[in-house]
């Protein structure tokens, strides 16, 4: 389902594949080639999502764009099953196993591998050709890739990298009460969403 949000919509080429169950919303671009398997979720909220060329995103992946942090993934690259890209450029060549979750300002190079449940944390870079092993987690600028057990040396350069400001725009402070009213305030623009008709 293609839809308009915010008083835009996607934008598919017409070699390129949405699945009837896929749901593609707002200012989202799919290149040529690109396949968007069923369950997908590609959401622009407030800012671009671009598919590049021949780009696969597996069923129930879920792809997010803001303001501050759209979403650009490259071509000849695989986004698995539920895998979550927020925020995120991903560049070419890149696989994104199943599981795998990208946030915000985060920057995947060139051939580098996420694998199963891997975690890339906010504002960190991989390099190219990197790999962040199953289950682990990157974090940093260049990025360090801990096992889930070193939570504290995780939070040591995480702390620094400032989640709340560059996901929700807040800082620490802030209470989770206020910041779910924001977050309904900012969500609740999808009330004025409208399916777009495709001549298919």
């Amino acid at each position: 389902m293609l839809v308009r949000h915010r008083g835009l919509e996607p934008s598919v080429d017409p070699s390129a594949y949405v699945a009837p169950s896929a749901t593609v919303v707002g200012d989202v671009r799919i290149a040529a080639g690109a396949r968007i398997l069923h369950g997908a979720v590609l959401t622009a909220e407030d800012g671009a999502v671009v598919i590049g060329e021949d780009t696969v995103v597996m069923e129930n992946a879920l792809v997010r764009g803001r303001a501050d942090h759209p979403v650009r993934i490259g071509s000849a690259v695989l986004v698995g099953p539920h895998a979550h890209i927020n925020g995120s450029t991903v560049e070419d060549e890149v696989f994104v196993a199943t599981g795998a979750s990208l946030f915000p300002g985060s920057v995947i190079g060139a051939g580098a591998e996420v694998r199963i449940n891997g975690v890339v944390q906010v504002n960190t870079r991989i390099a190219p050709g990197q790999v962040v092993p199953i289950g682990w987690v990157a974090v940093g600028d260049p990025a360090t890739v801990l096992s889930p057990d070193r939570h504290e040396e995780i939070w040591a350069i995480q702390r620094e990298l400032d989640f709340p400001g560059t996901v929700y725009g807040v800082g620490r402070d802030v209470t989770m009460r206020e910041l779910m009213r924001r977050q309904s305030d900012f969500y609740g623009a999808h009330r004025d969403d409208e399916p777009v008709r495709t001549s298919d």
